[in-house]
This record gives structure tokens, sequence and C-alpha cells, in this order.
């Protein structure tokens, strides 16, 4: 093997040195290029199942778009953009594969694939890069750059660093200290089985790039979904009111307030009438907004179901609900402890309630009381001098609460004679007189009773008195009126009057009224 000249011999023993360190290199060579073959086998298998997972991500990512467009919508554009950019460079790595396999007989025959002639010829121009090499450069940097601007922020960095291709100015720094171009240094003169586990390796960093964004999508929403600053609290309890001395039993709950929250329809009805959207409730982040009036007094179910959207099916939510409506007090109760007093002889109005319970749970008994609508009565006293109203009502817990109130009966007040509305004594001429109409009135009396005049008795100084019957002077009446003369005190008495609407009832003896004649 050293210099100088050599025999035939020495050549011979020479050469066959070389030729045994050459098989000793092509075995060694050969399971290189075997574990080569195995590796770009796996990685394959892999890319094929990482498609498959990609395809499952971006179907959940569709279907979260397409329930909620204003939280998923733009993620969804983006996850589409990344899968765009990544099957466009995944197809063109691909395309160079299969160009690489073109000429080969037995794709499985690693042990055959040594030749770097391929891609020295595609890549590669003397010391220059031919155009095939530019666009494989501008390819991977493009994908890296486009990519790296639309992935989440935490995936930025992890990208720049997968598809990095060398410095600031392409060189990767050799073992022996030196730089070469990035492009040289991974592709120039590597054997064909070797450059295209690398390919596969990259089409494997695309589909992992293309994961890792559509997972980090996706899990990024779902924390800020649980996140607590999507969560409100509310007060819930078994009733909406409590009386002094009870134990409350309200619970503070936590619930969900944002657009995933938001229920997509509903059907519901209150006390067995259907409710409409819009007009008697509205869906809204975290449930459903009531818009109905509380109602007359009494209680109220609100039933029906609500759907939420999960996983592209409605989900039904049952609502059973029920809420009281209680009267509402419009004044302070002030009451003289002496004037608890019902008037016999007509309907005496009344209002009955017990706070806290609704009016349709109050039962109010009485002789005499009757029930118009709600907290409303009237009490119709009959004989005696007091009345006892009791009222009771059951509280939410069941409890009972009864009270009694006990009111005086007083007659209707004594009625006073009057002429053309005036009582007492009064001014008028003859004529006026003669035309005139009898009445009786409730003077200061809190009820507006129609009063009617049955008859009275017509005194005129002098003259014998007149029995009249009706409510105006007939002719025995205005003849005895004749003989009056001016300054004459003209009496009328024995006034008989009655209730239109209650003539059963006797009413106290009407006061007489005088009338002076004045011509």
């Amino acid at each position: 093997m050293a210099g100088g000249k050599a025999s035939p011999r020495q050549k011979m023993i020479n050469l066959m040195y070389l030729i045994f360190i050459a098989m000793l290199a092509l075995n060694m060579s050969k399971e290189v290029l075997a574990a080569f073959g195995i590796m770009n086998e796996k990685l394959e298998a892999s890319n094929i199942k990482t498609t498959e997972s990609n395809e499952a991500f971006l179907g959940s990512l569709e279907t979260k778009a397409s329930e909620d467009a204003k939280k998923y919508g733009e993620l969804y554009q983006n996850a589409q953009k990344i899968k765009t950019l990544s099957q466009e460079y995944y197809d063109y790595l691909e395309g160079l594969k299969k160009g690489m396999m073109e000429k080969v007989e037995d794709p499985k025959d690693y042990a055959r694939m040594d030749n770097s002639d391929f891609l020295d010829q595609k890549f590669f121009q003397g010391d220059n890069l031919a155009p095939d090499g530019k666009e494989f450069m501008k390819r991977i940097n493009d994908y890296r750059t486009q990519v790296a601007k639309i992935a989440p922020e935490s995936l930025k960095e992890a990208v720049s660093l997968r598809f990095q291709t060398g410095d600031d100015n392409g060189k990767v720094e050799k073992r022996d200290g030196t730089k070469q171009d990035w492009i040289n240094y991974h592709y120039e003169g590597y054997p064909l089985v070797a450059s295209l586990a690398k390919l596969t390796s990259l089409q494997a960093d695309v589909k992992a790039t293309e994961e890792d964004a559509l997972k980090s999508m996706l899990e990024g929403e779902l924390t800020s979904q649980v996140s607590l600053k999507n969560f409100a609290t509310s007060l819930a309890a078994s009733k909406s009111a409590f009386y002094a001395g009870e134990k409350y039993d309200g619970k503070i709950i936590i619930s969900k307030t944002d657009k995933s929250s938001t229920p997509v329809r509903a059907e519901l009805t209150l006390d067995g009438r259907k409710l409409s959207e819009g007009k008697d409730y509205v869906l809204e982040a975290g449930g459903i907004k009531m818009l109905i009036g509380a109602g007359s007094a009494g209680d109220h179910e609100i039933k029906g179901t609500m759907y939420f959207m999960q996983d592209g099916e409605e989900i039904p939510v049952e609502v059973n609900n029920s809420f009281a409506t209680i009267s509402k007090p419009n004044a302070a109760l002030i009451a003289a402890d002496k004037m608890n007093v019902v008037y016999r002889g007509v309907p005496n109005p009344m209002s009955i309630s017990i706070p806290g319970i609704p009016n349709n749970k109050v039962n109010a008994s009485a002789p005499g009381l009757q029930s118009i609508s709600g907290s409303k009565y009237v009490m119709n006293p009959g004989k005696g001098r007091t009345v006892t109203i009791t009222a009771s009502g059951k509280l939410p817990d069941g409890q009972t609460i009864s009270s009694k109130s006990e009111f005086r009966i007083k007659d209707i007040p004594r009625p006073a004679g009057a002429i053309r509305g005036e009582t007492g004594s009064t001014k008028m001429p003859r004529k006026n007189l003669e035309i005139a109409t009898v009445g009786a009135l409730l003077e200061d009396f809190d009820f507006d009773l129609n009063l009617k005049v049955s008859g009275f008795k017509f005194k005129v100084p002098g003259q014998p008195t007149v029995s009249v019957n009706g409510d105006k002077l007939d002719s025995r009446a205005k003849s005895a009126l004749k003989r009056a003369k001016r300054g004459d005190a003209v009496q009328i008495f024995d006034v008989n009057a009655y209730i239109t609407n209650n003539k059963t009832y006797k009413l106290k003896k009407v006061s007489p009224v005088v009338v002076e004649i004045t011509n």
C-alpha cells in the first residue's frame, strides 16, 4: 500500500486488500440502508394515523363553529388555513418521493437504494443550487413563516425550530468547525433511502405541526370555557319569601354565562299556556330570561324543555319551576282602633289578605261575608251587635296562619228631610215649592245610598195637616199652600223613605224640613 514500484504479486495483494475493505464497508452499508428503510416505513405509517387524527380534530372544530360561530368561527378558519398550507407542502414532498422511487424496481430492497444521484442532480448545479433546490428551500421557509403567523402564540417558537434551515445565513456548522449550506449538509451525497426517510420525516413534522395547532386551538378554547371568569353566581331557595324567625335555606350556585351555555331553543308553558320566544322569553348566555308578568296572586308553574347543542346534537333539559305572586301593598296600614265598624243594610266592601300567602290560598269566613275576587270581599251584616271575621291560609312550608277580627255592627244613621236638596230650613217662593221634590239625605255618610221618599206630611200654619203619597205635593197640599202668607213657615215632616235596592231595611225616622214662603 506504500508508494514506490510494486511487484505484480504485491499489486495483486493490494488489490485484494482493497476489495476486502470494500466488502466490509458494503456489508455495513446494507445494514444502515435497511435501517433507514424501516424507519421510513414506520414514519409513513405514523403519518397515516396522524392524518386521521387531524381530520377528527378538524371535524370537531367544524361542529363547534356551526354551534357557536362567534366563539369558534375564527379558530376554524385558521385551522382550515393551516390544513391547506400543510396539505400543499405535504403533497410537494410526496411528489419528490415519487420521483425518487420511479426507477426503483423493488421499493422494499433498501440495500440497493444507495445511489445519491437523484437529489444531487435535482437540487445542485456545481457549487450552486439548481432551480429545484431553490424551490425546495423556498417551500420549507414559506411553510414555516406562514404557519407560525397563523398558529397560536404558544406554538410559534416550536414551528420555527421544527422547520429551521440553519442560521441567519442558512449555514450549519459541521464537526470540524467549518460551515456548510443547510441543504447541502442534509441532502447532498446521501443514499436515496436516507433522503427518502428524511423527506418522510419532514412530512411527519408537517402532520405533527398541524396536530399541535388543532389541539392547541381546541384546548385553549376549552380552558377559556372552564375559566371562572365565564361563571356567575345566583341565589336559589325553596321559596321566594321567608318570615321572621324562619331558617333561610338559600344556596349560592354558580353557572356558566358564556355563549357555550346558551340554549338553541326552548318550548315553555306558563300555567299551561304556551309561551313565545321574543315576546315571553329570550335565550341568553347561562339560560333563559323570562319577560312575563307576575300575573294574578297565586302559584304559577313554568314547564317545558330547553335544548342545548352538544357535539352536533340537541340535548334536552327539563324545565319544571314555580313561583308565587302575592298582592302588592299600595298603602300603609293605618287603622283607628275604635272604628272597626260595619253597617247593617248596606254591602260593606272589605279587603282581606295575609302577607306572604297568595290571595287564592286565603280563606275568610263570617256571617254575611261574600268573596268577590282576590282579596276583595263584601260584608252584609245581619242581626246582633258584632260580627267576627276569621281569615286563614297556608305558608309554602305547610304552616297554617289564622287570624280573627271583630267588627261592631251599626245601623244606618238617621236621614235628613230635604227639599230641592236642602235640609233643615230653607226659603223659596210659593210656586217653586209647588213643583219641588221632597227627598231624604244621609249627610256625611260614607256609603252612597239611593234613598227614595214614598210619602210625607205637609203643614201650612192655620191649615189642617195633609198626608201626601209620593215625593211631590198633591192637589190638597197645593190647595193648603195657596192659603199660606208671606213669611209663613211650612213644615214637611214624618217623611217615609227607603233604600231603593234594599226596601226591607227599615230606616230611622227622617228629620223634618221647614220652608219659609218668600212671596
